[in-house]
């Protein structure tokens, strides 16, 4: 009989129960075709094996055809699907990622540890200053918002606007998030924001940040404009600010939640590197990407046409029992741990170097600075189909 779910609706991923339902669907319905209202539906890809395979081949699988979203992009926005480094197949994706591979190398990225580590101390003691905090907004989404600001050479008086802008354009599905307060064109705005700061930069002398290494690299053979890289720059930015925000809150909740984990990563600060990467297995940032297929094709027996929807459910692969021993067993000594949480192959993600140095760096300040790290109300995850992670962690944290 087939397991009954709704895998479009946000209001399945609110509670940990949706882990369930995923591992009865890759036991008996792995690749899973789910409707959608108002659009046609996806096929969720939900092994690791089969997701693996539908990154690996990008031109069967197109992310540059219609986005990586589950919904059709507006006729409006169309034209810009393929100008995010996220939505590019080959040969563009390739053309545009190289000039950049260099700058998020891990030798250069380790560079960054000692500023990073300044700053976790400086959010952490402005943390214990107020004590009782909500940690996912007040502490965990600071590091990446200055981290990104540093990078890109960004006026510190302008990183608010854009970690506004940022945190808005992912929360359109909680309608506690969206709020009063919520602007419908926040990428619009970051966008916009983006291409006047590319046009003020290039009337001046280039400077050491990323800003300028973009503004003068090579593209295709040609320079980026300012349009392109005003959405060039919206994805970098949000994706670096969401997922690594997500990465520290999950973590801490999780660490929470499995106490004896936490005291032995407190004892043996060796264990930090595998204790990230099994935060990011355990609680990846994001459920899913979409791809298009091209042409017709097959997963495990199943039909899928030109033109039809492939999500790859990272929330589901992270936890395949093909894979992974004891898959919803909390383990930070786990290894191998081949969890697909940055995705693999041509889109693996750039910043994952600068990624798990903020995880490392952050969880190593936090343990050092708070001996007592205490829930004082109930974790609350965010309601979205795309997002995956918590929207209040309220702590108290004690020297």
């Amino acid at each position: 009989m087939q397991t009954i779910v709704d895998m479009y609706d946000p209001d399945f991923y609110v509670d940990e129960g949706f882990h369930a339902v995923l591992t009865e669907l890759r036991r008996t319905d792995p690749v899973h075709w789910q409707d959608m209202p108002d659009e046609a539906g996806f096929w969720a890809v939900l092994k690791h094996a089969d997701l693996t395979h539908v990154a690996r081949h990008p031109l069967l699988f197109s992310a540059q055809q219609e986005g990586v979203m589950l919904q059709d992009p507006l006729p409006q926005l169309k034209a810009r699907v393929g100008d995010m480094l996220l939505m590019m197949d080959p040969p563009k994706h390739t053309a545009y990622r190289k000039p950049l591979a260099e700058s998020f190398k891990a030798k250069v990225i380790g560079q960054m540890e000692g500023r990073i580590r300044e700053v976790c101390r400086e959010i952490l003691a402005a943390a214990g200053e107020q004590r009782d905090v909500e940690f996912v907004h007040e502490v965990a989404g600071m590091l990446p918002n200055q981290v990104i600001g540093e990078l890109f050479g960004i006026p510190q008086e302008d990183w608010a606007d854009i970690r506004v802008w940022a945190e808005q354009s992912t929360s359109s599905q909680d309608p506690e998030l969206v709020g009063e307060g919520y602007d419908p064109a926040a990428n619009t705005k970051m966008v916009e924001y983006a291409m006047a700061l590319a046009a003020e930069r290039r009337t001046r002398e280039p400077t050491e940040d990323l800003t300028s290494l973009i503004l003068a690299g090579n593209f295709g053979g040609k320079a980026m404009s300012d349009a392109e890289f005003g959405t060039f720059f919206n994805q970098l930015v949000v994706a670096g600010n969401d997922t690594t925000k997500g990465m520290l809150a999950s973590g801490v909740n999780v660490l929470l939640s499995h106490p004896d984990q936490l005291a032995a990563l407190r004892a043996d600060s060796s264990l930090m590197p595998g204790a990230v990467e099994e935060i990011l297995r355990f609680a990846p940032p994001l459920h899913h990407f979409r791809r298009t297929a091209t042409a017709d094709t097959e997963l495990r027996g199943v039909a899928i046409k030109a033109g039809d929807k492939v999500a790859m459910w990272y929330s589901s692969a992270n936890r395949d029992e093909d894979v992974f021993a004891d898959p919803h067993t909390f383990d930070i000594r786990r290894s191998p741990n081949p969890h697909l949480s940055f995705g693999i192959a041509q889109h693996f993600c750039l910043g994952v170097h600068l990624a798990r140095l903020e995880g490392r760096v952050f969880f190593e300040e936090l343990l050092a600075a708070f001996p007592q790290i205490e829930r004082t109300g109930e974790p609350r995850r965010i309601r979205s189909n795309l997002n995956n992670g918590l929207k209040a962690l309220p702590l108290s944290l004690a020297r």
